[in-house]
């Protein structure tokens, strides 16, 4: 399923004195089994936009196609649901939305009021509690008797079991401390790798963002300031600070070994593995 936004503007309380224009002009297009990276500095319009990307906000001007369904500003449309059910969002602390009494129920909540049976929810919950990397016999559990770290799974699978084609991600690592970040995003790669689902990640790490994305797009004021692949956004690095937008740690600490032994920066590493082995090449050099 490919996402196309058409000079996509959205403003908040139209015809109010808080007026505000939040999107402005935005040209994307997000296609089938890409992993995309979002980021921007706080108010620069992720939130919105991504809220565009499954029909929750309307756009104020232009068009967005999501798979077949086409939303314009100026008409009505009808039968969202199947565009919600296509196109998970998986918003920040998901674990806060839970609430059912076992995890089996929690995770077949979302496909059964989707229409599917309650034997095939239950099929689902079963599958995906795998693919979380959680054992079967958790879902008999309350969520609430579960780690941070586990609940966070279990509120992801309750996405994955409605089997969207595009999984949107809004700052899916937040609160988690280094081990956990990984093995959170290595369940993602997973899916993007082996499932084929589409990848959208709004991060403020540009660490996960250059080791997990193929293409990236920046934010700034409500608009689409940079738009490639990681190695080709990092490169912009004077546009990128005028954005707010840190590089990689790797980056960063190449740019300090190259000014003290006076290095061209003509390429920078994104990774600790491609930090390495630039170092590397140096000293071979030397």
């Amino acid at each position: 399923m490919d996402i196309k936004f058409d000079s996509i503007s959205y403003t908040y309380n139209v015809g109010t004195p808080m007026e505000q224009r939040v999107l402005k002009d935005i040209n994307l297009e997000i296609t089938e089994n890409q992993f995309l990276a979002v980021v921007g500095h706080t108010g620069s319009g992720k939130s919105t936009l991504i809220q565009h990307m499954n029909a929750l906000l309307k756009p104020t001007n232009g068009v967005i196609n999501i798979g077949e369904k086409k939303i314009s500003a100026n008409e009505k449309v009808k039968n969202l649901k199947g565009i919600r059910q296509k196109v998970g969002l998986v918003f920040q602390f998901p674990e806060y939305q839970l609430f059912e009494e076992t995890v089996e129920k929690d995770i077949m909540f979302g496909p059964m009021n989707y229409d599917v049976s309650e034997e095939e929810a239950r099929k689902r919950a079963h599958e995906v509690i795998k693919i979380v990397g959680l054992n079967e016999d958790i879902l008999q559990y309350s969520p609430f008797n579960l780690s941070g770290g586990q609940m966070r799974r279990v509120a992801i699978a309750g996405i994955l079991a409605m089997n969207p084609d595009v999984l949107i991600l809004d700052e899916p690592t937040a609160g988690l401390d280094p081990k956990g970040q990984k093995e959170i995003m290595q369940i993602f790669e997973n899916l993007h790798s082996k499932y084929q689902k589409t990848i959208v990640l709004v991060s403020h790490d540009m660490d996960l963002v250059s080791e997990y994305a193929q293409y990236m797009i920046v934010m700034h004021r409500g608009e689409i300031k940079l738009k490639g692949s990681p190695k080709e956004v990092f490169e912009k690095v004077d546009l990128l600070n005028k954005c707010g937008i840190s590089l990689p740690v790797a980056a960063k600490n190449y740019q300090i070994f190259a000014e003290k032994f006076k290095l061209p920066l003509d390429s920078l590493p994104l990774t600790t593995a491609e930090f390495i082995e630039k170092v590397v090449e140096v000293v071979e050099r030397s």
